[in-house]
């Protein structure tokens, strides 16, 4: 099974430089492949191999884009890949269609090539950047899988797949329930509640100085507005005050995404070490419920989908069977005593009060016991 190990780096200003010579590289090269499958698609044409679109950059560094040659040349080949990719997922309907990437809002990245990652201690050889020192040990002369370099507005990281062993430990006869909310992030059916981390003081001040953060920077852009007559659009412009709070922000953002991604870890981690044989939870369509106004904000901070993809690799790991219940499956409707179905349950009710067995008890326990119960059909 292969994981991933993410390290922060220590690059010196000059080799600071040549990250982001290779982060413009691959966005430019990125944008440049999806744009030239766009065209051809609109024209009738087929699609285009990434093969065609990397020997049309070849020749188009000796004689256009000769800055090309100053960064490695696998950044520019992997980026062919990666949006030759997306467009093929998106005509499967396995994704949406891929996007441009924007310099202010997507994660500054690149991808290394595995053969000429070298490490050695406390330090990692990265192409045409250098010898850059790490702080935390990766495994010394192993197979590498997609080594990527990222930054997340603050510091950079190194990511390797690094293959390990699955552990081997016995487990009990115990089924586990898991129903996902917005008043909790996790019910359990063996009675465990793991509490909605973003109703907490700490994350509640920081979206707060987030807000008037960003209502400065409006009130900012607002005050240095240029208006033009004839039907333009107004131009805004963009001061260092400005600048410092859009970085304020952005450190902000990484920070609760930081605690919501680390709480999700504890929770999936805690709910593992109770090595039951097997976890069942429930087909969420988060897209679907994105689409409501009133919760699509709650629902983004939730992280369902991180949810399910830890919880997926975590339970691979230790030999624990992860099942998905059916997506319309009424786990909250069906009473875990005596099996009736409440049509009319609505989502204000938070109590379930069975009409049959007459049994009254907290709806998301309820469903967490109807999915530990769960049958595949």
């Amino acid at each position: 099974m292969i994981l991933a190990k993410k390290v922060r780096i220590y690059p010196t200003k000059e080799q600071e430089q040549k990250l982001w010579q290779s982060v413009g590289t691959a966005r430019f090269v990125y944008n440049y492949t999806l744009a030239k499958q766009e065209e051809n698609y609109k024209n009738g044409g087929k699609f285009i191999n990434d093969g065609t679109i990397r020997k049309e950059l070849t020749q188009l560094k000796k004689s256009e884009l000769t800055w090309l040659n100053q960064v490695s040349n696998n950044v520019a080949k992997q980026a062919v890949k990666d949006a030759c990719n997306a467009y093929k997922s998106f005509f499967k309907g396995l994704t949406s269609k891929p996007k441009f990437k924007n310099k202010k809002k997507n994660k500054p990245s690149f991808y290394n090539d595995p053969i000429k990652l070298k490490i050695k201690e406390k330090k990692v050889l990265l192409e045409k950047v250098g010898w850059v020192k790490i702080n935390e040990q990766i495994p010394i002369k192993i197979k590498y899988n997609n080594p990527r370099v990222t930054y997340d507005n603050k510091y950079w990281y190194l990511s390797v797949g690094v293959e390990v062993n699955k552990k081997e430990e016995e487990l009990t006869d115990i089924s586990l329930g898991i129903d996902l909310g917005l008043k909790d992030l996790a019910i359990c059916s063996d009675g465990k509640i793991f509490k909605n981390i973003n109703k907490t003081k700490k994350v509640k001040k920081l979206e707060k100085k987030l807000k008037q953060k960003q209502r400065q920077i409006s009130r900012k852009y607002e005050i240095n507005k240029i208006k033009k007559e004839g039907g333009v659009r107004c131009q805004f412009i963009k001061t260092n005050n400005i600048e410092k709070l859009e970085n304020t922000t952005k450190l902000i953002h990484r920070k609760l995404s930081n605690i919501r991604n680390n709480y999700i870890h504890q929770v999936t981690t805690s709910i593992v070490k109770t090595k039951p044989y097997r976890i069942v939870i429930e087909d969420l369509n988060v897209s679907g419920m994105m689409k409501n106004k009133h919760l699509s904000d709650s629902v983004r901070k939730q992280c369902f989908n991180k949810f399910r993809q830890y919880i997926t690799y975590k339970t691979e790991l230790n030999g624990i069977e992860l099942i998905v219940a059916d997506r319309f499956y009424p786990s909250s409707k069906t009473c875990s005593i005596c099996g009736s179905i409440k049509h009319d349950l609505k989502l204000k009710d938070r109590i379930y009060k069975c009409q049959h067995c007459g049994a009254i008890i907290d709806r998301d326990y309820n469903a967490s016991l109807n999915l530990s119960m769960y049958k595949l059909a």
